[in-house]
């Protein structure tokens, strides 16, 4: 049938075709029309909109720098604010609450067309409730280059010195935006806050760097912090690959308009087929972005990452502005930052009044989402909306506003998981408010796949063995691993939540299993991974996971029956295990010992339950491949570097591998 129709129409067309030929075309006759009149524009030169009914007054402005480069800056306040002396109660002037970020003002302060705040704020990054029951004058600004703001567009612009010799910075930018906000909003009351998640959250602390006057409190939240050693670019050395489309879209163009684009629904067979991360890069043009340049020619913990890590800049400065660091526990980007910004910076309070933490169960930027869950975790009660209410506002209104009550706010507020308890603590890490000790305690891997807290015996079998091959890396998550740009439901966010079962049945992954557990055993702070493995190639990584593992029947939850919960784990690239700084090959098939800092935890393991660690050399494709094969930078590894190798994890007397729990113990 669809044959007949299209011959049919074959032959029509010939026909027409032919009797076009046969008869020359006659000349069309020009029409006669009077004199052609424009037609006048229905759109007016300028459209004022008529918001009297709005509960907000909006300003776009654009805010001078001291180099003359203007920020685009939108500008939220509450109606009924007054614009002179002050009054009271919500008569009164108001603070204002301060983000900048480079994803773009206007579409942070028009999250829906609404003619009231809450809704236009209901999205990334907005502590809505916090600000609208608040009364804050919001405050929204595009960092220099990007969106509406003039300027050139550095990836986490460092502080002017070595690797910036401008006279500007995020530091300057900042004091500059708040110098003339306070001079330019007559409703405010003087005093500014600024507060951010993840890019918005690295901004907060360059804020702290010489602050304004009139900057009275900083939140920076699951900060951008130490790109190489635990936060968005590489951990330990191993590089965040799955990164390579954040950094495409986010430093081609001004406007994020260039989308990366993909060829697979599965990003592990991207990766793959491409082979190392820079030949990926490289088709897809990435050589043309300076920040991508700057990757592949630090792949080391040089001085490019050293003098930009804001722990170290923030451990020399004297604080001056009270601080609450927001982490995640389970902050799938930027897990490494808010910890280490804190044990830079507390020691410098010796009040314990400036620095406060607060840790909750969360996935990155969850703490201003519904926090009732996370995957399969659920937690008894909205975690989030407990931080805002009952402890970010308070902490911002103490600070902002000029008649508010003394503030109940712990200098640690600690979310346990486990028991899904908060925990009001006066340090980091400090298992309980009194009358306990965090006691660093060794969990052995031992023979036969055990875990325990006794040292291994001489007579038992010295290594665990398993192959790891290149060509088939374990995923870091159940294939199809979610590419960037694909329709949501999007799970990203909760992998670090994901179950371990299928990693734990690899014959590439080695799982130690302790016995199940007659009482409880918390553990507060960073576990310490204590390797000593060999490999028969000359380079190698090692992913170390702590594992909470569920009795096999979990009543009212049964597909929490034998869940195997990541607790706390990371990656370590072999050739940095002397220096951070300087790569060198590894002694093939020598025992060598490993030892790196594993994610803070906060964690009761529960009786019944039993604790597990698995120990595997790729965790793919969110950090590229290793190829096991020493070559001078990983970036560019060709294909025939990438070679299967021995690992042998040892358990012997004199080569013990362990977990250094920080378990909290009671006096």
């Amino acid at each position: 049938m669809l044959n007949r129709v299209r011959f049919a129409k074959a032959g029509a067309l010939g026909t027409a075709l032919a009797l076009a030929i046969a008869v020359p075309h006659a000349k069309a006759p020009v029409p006669q029309t009077p004199a052609t009149q424009a037609l006048p524009s229905e759109t007016p030169a300028h459209f004022t909109p008529m918001a009297q009914a709005f509960d907000y007054v909006k300003r776009d402005v654009m805010i001078p720098m001291r180099d003359g480069v203007r920020l685009h800056t939108i500008i939220l306040v509450p109606k009924g604010t007054p614009a002179s002396a002050q009054g009271s109660g919500a008569a009164s002037r108001r603070p204002i609450l301060l983000t900048r970020t480079p994803y773009d003002a206007k579409a942070l302060t028009g999250h829906a067309n609404s003619s009231h705040l809450g809704p236009i704020l209901a999205g990334y990054d907005n502590a809505t409730d916090v600000i609208v029951e608040g009364g804050y004058i919001r405050v929204v600004q595009d960092v220099r280059g990007k969106y509406g703001s003039e300027g050139d567009y550095v990836m986490n612009r460092p502080l002017h010195g070595p690797l910036n010799p401008t006279t500007v910075d995020h530091a300057t930018d900042t004091y500059d935006t708040i110098d003339w906000l306070v001079k330019n909003i007559p409703e405010s009351n003087g005093k500014v806050g600024i507060l951010g998640i993840s890019y918005d959250g690295f901004l907060p602390l360059m804020a702290l760097v010489n602050p304004h006057p009139a900057l009275k409190v900083s939140v920076p939240m699951n900060p951008m912090v130490d790109g190489w050693m635990g936060d968005d670019w590489f951990h330990n050395g191993a590089f965040r690959q799955q990164n390579l489309p954040y950094i495409y879209e986010q430093v081609a163009t001004r406007a994020n308009d260039e989308k990366w684009w993909t060829d697979h629904f599965d990003d592990y067979d991207v990766y793959m087929q491409a082979g190392s991360a820079g030949e990926l890069g490289q088709r897809h043009g990435l050589e043309q972005i300076g920040f991508w340049d700057k990757i592949l020619k630090h792949p080391s913990y040089d001085a490019f990452w050293r003098e930009q890590a804001v722990d170290k800049i923030l451990a020399a400065q004297p604080l001056k502005v009270p601080v609450m660091l927001v982490h995640s526990l389970w902050d799938q980007e930027d897990i490494y930052g808010a910890i280490a910004v804190y044990k830079a910076i507390e020691p410098t309070d010796t009040a314990n009044d400036r620095v406060f933490l607060v840790l909750g169960p969360w996935h990155h930027g969850q703490e201003i989402d519904d926090g009732s869950s996370l995957g399969p975790l659920k937690f008894n009660s909205d975690t989030a909306l407990y931080f805002r209410q009952q402890v970010l506002r308070p902490f911002l209104d103490h600070y902002l506003k000029d008649d508010e009550p003394k503030m109940d706010v712990a200098p640690v507020t600690a979310f346990e998981t486990g028991t899904n308890t908060w925990r009001r603590l006066q340090t980091w890490p400090s298992g309980c408010a009194s009358g306990c000790t965090v006691q660093p305690t060794p969990l052995y891997l031992d023979a036969g796949l055990a875990l325990t807290f006794s040292a291994p015996k001489a007579d038992d079998v010295p290594f665990e063995e398993y192959i790891s091959d290149p060509a088939k890396p374990v995923p870091f998550r159940a294939r199809p691993s979610q590419p960037v740009g694909y329709a949501p439901p999007l799970t990203w966010p909760q992998w670090l939540v994901d179950d371990q079962r299928e990693a734990s049945g690899r014959p590439d992954v080695v799982a130690f299993t302790s016995d199940v557990l007659n009482a409880q055993v918390k553990i507060s702070g960073q576990p310490i991974a204590n390797l000593v493995a060999s490999t028969s190639g000359t380079d190698s990584d090692w992913v170390v996971k702590l594992i909470d593992v569920y009795p096999d029947e979990v009543a009212g939850q049964p597909e929490m029956g034998g869940y195997q919960l990541m607790v706390s784990a990371d990656i370590f690239r072999g050739r940095y295990r002397e220096s951070l700084e300087t790569p060198k090959a590894i002694a093939a098939d020598a025992p060598l010992q490993y030892r790196f800092a594993l994610p803070t935890a906060n964690h009761v393991f529960l009786p019944g339950h039993r604790m597990m660690v698995q120990i595997q050399s790729s965790w793919f494709p969110l950090y590229d491949r290793n190829p096991q094969t020493f070559v001078p930078n990983i970036f560019w590894a060709n294909p025939g570097d990438y070679r299967k190798a021995v690992q042998r994890v040892y358990h012997a007397p004199d080569h013990a591998s362990f977990i250094e729990l920080p378990v909290v113990t009671m006096r």
